[in-house]
């Protein structure tokens, strides 16, 4: 289509490229004394004289007949009929505008406008003569032989349709004219390379689109249909509707395009489609051509949706009928700003074609209200029986008479008052200071149109109606619309009622003013449809777009732990501090841990160290109490009140693992347990060498045995053997300490010490392991010696329990997180320090308190007689 017309517009203009050289050729060298206007187009008119004037098409007839070519003879002229009354009283506003500004003493004072308006019959070929005859003008000749003198016109008001506004303004460009629209709407228009004389008082259709996407929003519709008409109007608002519909999350259900011959097999392809749709929404970018096919489909089948128009429909009287009020009632539409325009009524019924005889579109418009033939030399005559006067009252048609619904004709008000503020400023210019080469300024004796193009860009004024009118630098107007919803009325009939308004010029969130109370919607319960793909994601999901679909079809997954989402496609990442809560829709403080005197495992844990403290204490008492007995004086005392000191240390050590971490407690805690079980399980150690070394002394051969291992040797050996761990644990603090650390990690603050060195860590848990295991091998091999020395016993079971507890420890330590990593450690010291208290000093502790009359050295030596 496109590609058609480009072909027709480079024709037009190599026709007249021609057309201007066979004028030129006329009029320099021809035998005539003038210039002759090659062709005179006769064409449905009004126009009055002015100093400066102004030129306007408008579309006063809906239908053009072109008579058949027989390439026999010249063609006849298309002629139009059907007399348009909105199309007319569009064309008057422009005359009353005129009048008006001629009338204002404030506004182009000492300078009378005209104007020159023609009938486009809404056809680009009648147009296109019309814009001819307005740049060539319609006098036939010129008696200056020099084809000079002012421009015929400065600028024109028109054309109503995009694609006449689209060829027109390519034809307007070569003479550099200024061209101001007040119903071309294409998105298309706004680029300045190609139209850069082009302006428009209406919101171009990328205006309409956002208009249309802040009702989708509100109403949080994400889920719409698309319907266009195959034409640049309905193509263009497709590709901005694409583009803009994803800024707030929205998707296009389905995209259809109506047909242009009305196939009624590609109509009901369309409504199966909008029939088996999820989508309850549908957006239309049509005019009433296109368009009512389908919708005569639609109410043959009833199918009830919810339709929002464009501004080319939502007002349309085709559908505002009482047959359309089952499918349509409730119909948002976007509307051109509507108006008012004081004495403009009254203008309108004072037209009267006598006191104008050569104005061809009133007489038209008045031959088309009364059905007569109005001859302006006999002042009346009959026809069919009626008599045309020219003196009927216009008052009996209320529709005429009607200017209520102002919206093509206060869009022309503003178009005229834009021209007319433009010159204001051009004649207003100081020289020196003007826009032009040189600082110069423009001439109102050779005033060209082009000079206004500067003046129309700086225009900015307030209407009478309190809308502000200025061009962006695409010549497009502020955009502004009246969204509609259409209701029932007396009647049986529809009518849009004005329910809100999108003003691009308010600031943002006060763009969209609506009104919800007053909108009637065609569904249950009278309330808004609801049209989504996917329902939200409920807080702490994420979306996730299901694969073929649109990004409005997803499923909703459930937010890891520390993350948090509030319907987002991805969910977030709480700081470091922070926590995602239950519900996963807000970061939240998280809470801290470590292992506290105050919760119930510390508590249990530090009262049962303290127990063992006192209970290594009652043991060293009550040996201390004895320590002349035999049971007590057997295998070294000294190494028993050793072995006990070291046990109540280990007991008391657990403590340093219960409460904040310091740095002071992290290097004391891993080195005081350390050096507390070395000094008790070495002292075991020499304590079970000794026994076996009585054992043997006890033989012929191993009288020499006991000479190794005298108190001096004992102490030395214990000396040695816990100076050994004392060197690892000052190595390691040295190199690598153990120090306090922040977890943050998991969805607590874990307090916690880390231990520097892992190697540091497992050499001192592995030398207590060394010498635990030496211990438990010297017990076990000396389990069986005779009863009289049967302590090896005792200490292979301690040692058994020891090594059992701390082997356990290692994978139980690891798994263990945050504050019972430390619980598994205290567990294990308690465990094995009550393992070996238990097992080793238990038994002595039982004969000394409760059967003394075994406490002797006979009894020890098994002379005791037996009983009966």
């Amino acid at each position: 289509m496109l590609a058609s017309l480009y072909l027709f517009l480079y024709l037009l203009w190599k026709s007249l490229s021609l057309l201007l050289l066979l004028l030129s050729v006329t009029c320099s060298f021809g035998t005539y004394d003038t210039c002759q206007l090659l062709k005179q187009f006769p064409l449905v008119s009004m126009q009055r004289d002015g100093d400066l004037i102004i030129g306007g098409l408008f579309e006063v007839h809906l239908i053009t007949v072109f008579p058949e070519l027989t390439f026999r003879a010249e063609p006849d002229q298309p002629w139009c009929y059907q007399f348009y009354l909105d199309g007319f009283k569009t064309a008057q506003a422009m005359a009353f505008t005129i009048d008006e500004i001629n009338k204002n003493p404030n506004l182009l004072p000492n300078i009378t406008l005209g104007y020159r308006l023609y009938d486009n019959c809404i056809k680009l070929g009648v147009a296109l003569r019309a814009a001819m005859a307005l740049i060539s003008g319609t006098e036939t000749s010129f008696s200056d032989l020099s084809c000079s003198g002012t421009p015929p016109l400065l600028a024109i008001v028109g054309d109503s349709t995009s694609t006449h506004s689209i060829a027109m303004s390519s034809v307007l460009d070569l003479f550099r004219m200024p061209m101001v629209s007040y119903f071309a709407t294409c998105s298309c228009l706004s680029d300045k390379q190609r139209y850069p004389f082009f302006f428009r008082t209406i919101p171009s259709d990328a205006f309409q689109v956002r208009a249309m996407m802040q009702i989708l929003k509100h109403f949080g519709w994400t889920w719409v249909g698309l319907i266009v008409s195959n034409d640049d109007y309905g193509l263009n608002a497709a590709q901005s509707f694409h583009q803009d519909i994803s800024v707030f999350g929205g998707c296009v259900a389905f995209y259809e395009i109506l047909p242009k011959d009305n196939d009624m097999k590609e109509i009901r392809r369309i409504i199966n489609v909008i029939q088996t749709s999820t989508s309850r929404v549908i957006v239309v970018y049509s005019n009433e051509a296109y368009l009512l096919p389908l919708m005569d489909e639609v109410l043959r089948l009833n199918v009830t949706r919810q339709w929002i128009a464009s501004e080319a429909w939502s007002l349309s009287p085709v559908f505002l009928t009482p047959s359309m009020l089952p499918v349509l009632r409730g119909t948002l539409g976007i509307a051109v700003r509507r108006g008012e325009i004081v004495g403009l009524q009254e203008f309108l019924l004072s037209l009267r074609p006598d006191s104008d005889p050569g104005n061809v579109m009133v007489i038209k418009f008045w031959e088309d209200m009364f059905q007569c033939r109005f001859n302006p030399v006999k002042a009346q005559t009959e026809m069919n029986g009626r008599v045309c006067s020219g003196n009927e009252d216009l008052t009996t048609s209320l529709e005429y008479s009607d200017v209520s619904e102002l919206r093509g004709s206060y869009n022309v008000y503003k178009a005229v008052y834009a021209l007319a503020y433009a010159l204001h400023d051009l004649l207003h210019c100081v020289p020196g200071k003007g826009p032009f080469s040189g600082g110069s300024c423009a001439s109102l004796h050779n005033l060209q149109p082009w000079q206004l193009l500067h003046y129309l860009h700086g225009v900015n004024f307030t209407t009478a109606y309190g809308d502000q009118v200025s061009f962006d630098e695409n010549g497009d107007a502020l955009a502004i619309y009246d969204i509609v919803s259409w209701t029932g009325v007396s009647g049986g009939a529809m009518k849009g009622r004005e329910v809100g308004v999108v003003d691009e010029s308010q600031p943002a969130g006060k763009v969209l003013r609506l009104d919800d109370e007053k909108i009637v919607w065609n569904f249950e319960n009278n309330r808004p449809p609801h049209s989504v793909c996917s329902e939200p994601c409920p807080p702490g999901t994420r979306k996730a777009t299901k694969k073929g679909l649109p990004v409005c079809c997803f499923d909703c997954i459930p937010c890891a732990d520390g993350e948090i989402s509030t319907d987002a496609s991805e969910c977030l990442k709480c700081p470091e501090d922070l926590w995602s809560n239950p519900q996963k829709d807000r970061c939240v403080p998280k809470e801290v841990e470590f292992l506290s005197y105050e919760d119930a495992l510390g508590i249990s844990l530090s009262t049962a160290s303290l127990f063992g403290a006192c209970a290594c204490a009652g043991v060293l008492a009550v040996f201390a109490h004895h320590r002349q007995t035999p049971v007590v004086r057997a295998n070294n005392s000294e190494l028993s009140f050793l072995i006990l000191m070291s046990l109540k240390l280990c007991f008391l050590c657990a403590l340093l693992f219960i409460g904040q971490p310091r740095l002071w407690t992290c290097q004391l805690r891993h080195a005081v347990f350390g050096i507390s079980f070395v000094l008790c399980v070495s002292s075991i150690l020499v304590k079970t060498m000794v026994v076996v070394a009585v054992f043997k002394a006890s033989r012929p051969e191993g009288q020499g045995a006991m000479k190794w291992f005298g108190a001096p040797q004992q102490r030395g050996t214990v000396l040695i053997l816990t100076a050994f761990q004392v060197v690892i644990c000052a190595v390691w603090l040295s190199t690598a300490s153990p120090a306090p650390h922040k977890n943050t990690q998991s969805s607590k603050i874990v307090f916690e010490c880390a231990v520097g060195s892992m190697a540091g860590f497992a050499t001192l848990l592995g030398y207590i392991g060394l010498l635990a295991a030496v211990s438990f091998l010297l017990a076990f091999l000396a389990r069986n010696l005779p009863d009289t020395f049967n302590e090896a016993k005792f200490i292979t079971f301690s040692m058994l329990i020891f090594c059992a507890v701390w082997i356990a420890f290692i994978p139980a330590y690891v798994s263990s997180p945050g504050k019972y990593a430390d619980a598994v450690e205290i567990f294990a010291i308690l465990a094995s320090s009550f393992g070996l208290l238990i097992s080793i000093f238990a038994p002595k502790c039982y004969i000394i308190l409760l059967h003394p009359e075994r406490n002797t050295k006979k009894a020890l030596m098994g002379r005791t007689p037996a009983k009966n």
